[in-house]
């Protein structure tokens, strides 16, 4: 009985996410006067495609939002690594206090800073900038809390054998820590950069130009024109800049999957 409903419930789930992505896909293949209706024998087209890559810039939107993901997860990585090793393994006055502080951060929804971020950017002086988008999310409470967890249960015998071996702090972290955590990383990166591939409010607060804006602000320029909406261009601009998400998890899949439960993510 509970395999029957933990496999209905998966189905619920599946449907709920793919029957958008199954509209999207037939609104943009299909001439307009089809995406809001379905006929079997509809004409298929991929002007809709065309029409929506010459309608905004999108290689430099790619270009913007894959310099913001990848430099975001690099500070990501280095500082949630070092802050999650300290946490672990170090004792220093006010760890338990600090560690607490960071968890509080997991309760506390990135749009009630909005204001004081943006603040900060601006007397900074880098609003509308790469730097401004990127900088409040170069540390991830997330990610040191998941860090911390698995690097303490690597055994501390190995940090001893590598103290004698002659590694430093440093040495031990990257020669010891880090290769045992290799799995917990690929699943956090993959996390990152959906998360910030798909972040819509902080871009569009920052960014005043089309030189800065990632994809998922420069779609904002389809949102509606004096015509009205257009969902087959809508729904294909869409699917352009959702595709690199799309290819790289139908190509990697089950290396996506083993990452999630050799991290103890379900």
């Amino acid at each position: 009985m509970d395999t029957a409903l933990n496999t209905l419930g998966a189905w619920l789930l599946a449907l709920l996410w793919v029957l958008p992505l199954a509209y999207a896909v037939w609104s943009a293949i299909h001439p307009t006067a089809y995406s809001a209706r379905f006929e079997l024998l509809a004409p298929l087209t991929l002007e809709n495609f065309g029409a929506a890559w010459a309608a905004a810039p999108f290689p430099r939107y790619f270009l913007n939002t894959f310099v913001l993901v990848g430099s975001i997860l690099a500070g990501q990585l280095v500082l949630c690594t070092l802050a999650a090793y300290a946490f672990a393994r170090f004792r220093f006055p006010g760890r338990d206090l600090a560690f607490a502080l960071v968890l509080v951060q997991l309760m506390v929804m990135p749009d009630v800073v909005l204001v004081e971020n943006y603040r900060s950017m601006h007397a900074l002086g880098l609003v509308d900038t790469l730097g401004a988008m990127a900088l409040p999310y170069v540390a991830s409470a997330f990610g040191i809390f998941l860090l911390r967890q698995t690097f303490k249960t690597v055994p501390t015998e190995l940090e001893e054998a590598a103290r004698i071996e002659g590694c430093g702090s440093f040495g031990v972290l990257w020669r010891v820590y880090v290769p045992l955590a290799k799995p917990v990383y690929l699943a956090y990166a993959l996390v990152s950069v959906s998360h910030h591939w798909n972040n819509f409010l902080w871009p569009l607060v920052v960014s005043n130009s089309v030189e800065t804006r990632p994809l998922t602000v420069g779609l904002s320029v389809f949102a509606g024109t004096d015509q009205g909406i257009d969902w087959a261009i809508i729904n294909a601009a869409t699917l352009i800049s959702s595709a690199p998400l799309l290819v790289a998890f139908l190509l990697f899949q089950r290396q996506f999957v083993q990452s999630f439960l050799r991290a103890g993510i379900r």
